[in-house]
C-alpha cells in the first residue's frame, strides 16, 4: 500500500515536471520570436553596421536644488555590441560642468551615476530619446 502511495506520488511529481517544462519551453520560444522579429525590423532597414551608433537615450534631471526645470542631462550613445559614451552635463546657476565617460558591454568602464545607468539601460532598451523616470522600467 505504501508503495503504490509512493509511485502515485512519483507520477504525479514527474506528470508536474514535465507540465513546467513545456510551459517554460512556450514562453522561451515566444520570447526567442520577440527577438527574431526585432531583429527582422532591423535588418528592413537595410544592412547595420553593428559599431555604429544606433541607440541613444537623454535622461534630463535636476541635479542640483537651486537651479529646477530640469537643465542638467545625461546622454548615452551605444552601438549594438553596448559600447559608447555617456556624456553628462551638470548645469548650476554659475557654472556647468560636462562629463563624459566610456561605456562597455553596457556597463561604464568608471563607476556610473544613478542618471548616466538610466541613460545607458534606456538606450539598451531602445527607449529613448528622452526618458522620463517613470518609463524606464525595473
Amino acid at each position: 500500500m505504501l508503495v503504490t502511495v509512493v509511485e502515485i506520488v512519483a507520477a504525479l511529481a514527474g506528470v508536474t515536471g514535465v507540465a513546467v517544462g513545456l510551459i517554460a519551453l512556450r514562453a522561451a520560444r515566444r520570447s526567442v520570436g520577440v527577438c527574431l522579429d526585432a531583429l527582422d525590423r532591423r535588418a528592413a532597414d537595410g544592412p547595420v553596421d553593428s559599431r555604429a551608433i544606433r541607440d541613444v537615450a537623454l535622461y534630463r534631471y535636476d541635479a542640483l536644488d537651486e537651479m529646477t526645470g530640469r537643465l542638467s542631462f545625461s546622454l548615452a550613445l551605444i552601438n549594438g555590441f553596448g559600447d559608447g559614451v555617456v556624456l553628462t552635463s551638470i548645469n548650476g546657476r554659475t557654472e556647468t560642468r560636462t562629463y563624459a565617460r566610456a561605456v562597455r558591454g553596457g556597463k561604464g568602464l568608471q563607476p556610473l551615476s544613478p542618471e548616466e545607468e538610466h541613460a545607458v539601460r534606456a538606450a539598451r532598451l531602445g527607449i529613448g530619446p528622452e526618458v522620463e523616470p517613470q518609463r524606464l522600467p525595473r
